[in-house]
């Protein structure tokens, strides 16, 4: 999800601990980066409406 959101153009603002504060200069969210564990369907549908995308655009999008 975070190499997404920077190819979307957002930057990595900070880190605190396993949380990655990003930000396009509109909106901001946090990821939580832990190892290969996959986000929870509820963190993922979070981190959308806070960048408000679709679950939709998400997923034509990502397979670009």
């Amino acid at each position: 999800m975070l190499a997404f959101l920077i190819r979307r153009r957002f930057t990595l603002l900070r880190v605190k601990g396993s949380h990655h504060f990003v930000d396009d200069g509109i909106v901001r969210t946090t990821i939580p980066v832990h190892g290969n564990t996959p986000l929870k369907i509820g963190t993922l549908r979070s981190i959308l409406r806070d960048i408000n995308m679709t679950p939709t655009d998400f997923s034509d999008q990502f397979r670009e």
